[in-house]
């Protein structure tokens, strides 16, 4: 049996902290890799990551952030069936990519896993862009032709890998490799709502 999506996307990312170091760029903004790390571990032990928190923790070195990143979330609520893949998975998979993108490294081939586990997700976030461009609706689409569906106006259309549409709609537009169409107001009302996550 192959270990949980989350647990792999940890180790990865964990592993590739440790490669750069803690001064290499992500793509949250302001943020390098050792800011990341501290946000992960302080939202894993319940603590809001203010930008003081951060400092603070970033201080204790990258090597002690991540080894406290490898030993894994509290079990509740981080790994309980039900949220894991909101919680936990999107997480990974996304803040995982903000330090490859970051860095030059481009869109991963052969991670089926990973792009099941971000078309998942593209529902969650699908919606909430839907919500924000209304009257428009929002379409994803991805290689293969499953679709997504949300809202009843003319639409705007994502298209592309799973992964690809995860980072678009999570806020990393310029990292992500998609293609946006559709009806004129509603590619328009997209560019607009600007969401972050």
């Amino acid at each position: 049996m192959s270990e949980p999506i989350d647990v792999s996307e940890r180790r990865q990312l964990c592993d590739l902290l440790l490669e750069l170091g803690p001064d290499a760029p992500t793509l949250c903004e302001g943020w390098t890799t050792a800011d990341l790390a501290a946000h992960i571990v302080l939202r894993e032990h319940f603590r809001r990551p203010t930008s003081q928190r951060i400092a603070s923790e970033r201080t204790k070195g990258l090597p002690v952030l991540v080894a406290r990143m490898r030993a894994d979330s509290p079990l509740i609520p981080w790994r309980l069936p039900g949220l894991r893949p909101y919680l936990s998975w999107f997480e990974f998979i996304v803040h995982h990519e903000d330090v490859r993108r970051a860095n030059g490294f481009g869109p991963r081939t052969d991670v089926a896993r990973v792009d099941e586990a971000s078309w998942r997700l593209t529902g969650l976030f699908g919606r909430r862009l839907a919500r924000a461009i209304r009257p428009s609706g929002l379409e994803l689409v991805r290689p293969g032709g499953a679709r997504r569906t949300f809202g009843r106006g003319p639409k705007a259309v994502l298209n592309g890998p799973p992964t690809e549409l995860l980072l678009f709609l999570a806020g990393r537009r310029s990292a992500a490799e998609i293609r946006l169409d559709g009806a004129t107001d509603a590619v328009a009302a997209v560019w607009r709502a600007g969401l972050k996550i």
